[in-house]
């Protein structure tokens, strides 16, 4: 395995504890917990393995890791395991990509409240494109599709959004038939931001006088119900985003486009140039210019504030399934899709699945390629190198 020369670890390495200590005002226990985990993750800390190949015999030692979401080095096989039960879901049909953004006034909010602010998110992108694409005057279908939630940008600022990848097209009310969607139209982008918009700011208000928001510092004054009034009514003085690319070409390039885009956590390692003088490189896109490619930096601390503001949430789901791709459909409407436009269903579709996890093997040996498999386990404890009993001077 290629190994990038610098890595997110190595910049919590370089910064330690000093990091905390000054970062007392709003550091939490649960980002020291990861920033430990990065730190420790394929290390002796958390013990190793060794995996021998059942063709040659080839052995290797390789370091635990510590599985965190949040650790750019341990989302290699989630990613994979997750694309090889999304190629069985594909439909023979063209795709689309959505994107759904916050403006800029509500960052302070959502980072105030972040469970809250992207769950509203999720479901007012959601229940945006449900509607449009049932609406007989736009597709007049029961459409599916996937969001992925991202709170970066290029230059891990605060910027949530949701990636939604949609099929061209959907189910008729009645189940009958397929129906697509023009091929260089699927739905209204000012109908879809209008509607969002209307979603969002409707959710906020139900939180509000539900008590589910919380304001600290600058956003105190929102507490008062006229305060917060007046800054929804703001929101509304101009279009939010919705951004829809141009089609995919097919199901072969959908399942290359995901990959970079489903298990991504705020910066990969590949994108860190230098660490030097407390001071961190990164390569970041300039999509204002022709995405072209320029360095940013930043001194330790602040690339590590930057990076701690992407945490989610404890057990919060970042990708979900909406419309005939929601988990309680997916087992019969699936099938469906398929048969209706005209293909043979997959085996892997048609058949029930099953609850017992698949054999995936990720590492090959480099020797005769077979298959690597784990023949030994080391805890960190059983690793741990004790000292040389201390000599007594003096004694007889």
């Amino acid at each position: 395995m290629n190994r990038p020369p610098l890595e997110v670890a190595d910049i919590v390495r370089c910064a330690g504890q000093s990091f905390v200590e000054c970062s007392q005002r709003w550091i939490t226990w649960q980002h020291q917990k990861i920033l430990l985990a990065i730190a420790r993750c394929r290390t002796a800390a958390l013990g190793w393995h060794r995996d021998q190949c059942s063709g040659c015999g080839y052995s290797a030692i390789s370091y635990n890791s510590c599985r965190n979401r949040h650790c750019p080095r341990c989302q290699g096989n989630a990613r994979v395991r997750w694309l090889q039960a999304r190629e069985r879901e594909l439909l023979p049909t063209r795709y689309v990509h959505a994107v759904f953004t916050l403006p800029r006034e509500l960052a302070p909010l959502a980072l105030q409240n972040k469970r809250v602010i992207y769950n509203l998110l999720f479901h007012s992108s959601s229940e945006t494109i449900l509607e449009i694409a049932r609406d007989p005057r736009h597709l007049g279908a029961e459409i599916g599709f996937f969001s992925v939630l991202h709170t970066w940008d290029q230059r891990l600022q605060h910027h949530p959004h949701v990636h939604c990848v949609l099929a061209a097209g959907g189910l008729a009310p009645d189940h009958s038939r397929w129906i697509s969607s023009r091929r260089s139209f699927f739905l209204p982008i000012k109908v879809l931001s209008r509607i969002f918009r209307g979603k969002f700011v409707a959710g906020l208000k139900t939180a509000f006088h539900a008590g589910a928001l919380q304001f600290h510092g600058n956003l105190l004054p929102l507490r008062e119900s006229c305060a917060f009034a007046s800054w929804l009514r703001l929101l509304f003085r101009h279009d939010w985003i919705v951004y829809s690319k141009p089609p995919f070409a097919g199901p072969e390039h959908t399942l290359r486009y995901l990959g970079a885009y489903t298990h991504r956590v705020a910066i990969s390692n590949h994108r860190l140039v230098a660490l030097a003088d407390g001071n961190v490189t990164f390569r970041w896109r300039d999509s204002a210019h022709g995405n072209r490619k320029r360095l940013m930096t930043l001194p330790v601390d602040e690339f590590l504030r930057r990076f701690l503001l992407h945490l989610l949430p404890r057990g919060f789901v970042r990708i979900r399934n909406f419309g005939f791709l929601a988990n309680r459909k997916r087992a019969n409407l699936l099938p469906l899709c398929a048969q209706l436009l005209a293909t043979q269903v997959r085996s892997a579709i048609a058949a029930p699945t099953s609850s017992e996890p698949t054999d995936l093997t990720f590492w090959k040996c480099p020797h005769c390629g077979g298959e690597m498999k784990l023949v030994e386990r080391f805890s960190p404890a059983q690793i741990q190198l004790r000292a040389p009993p201390a000599l007594c001077i003096g004694a007889a």
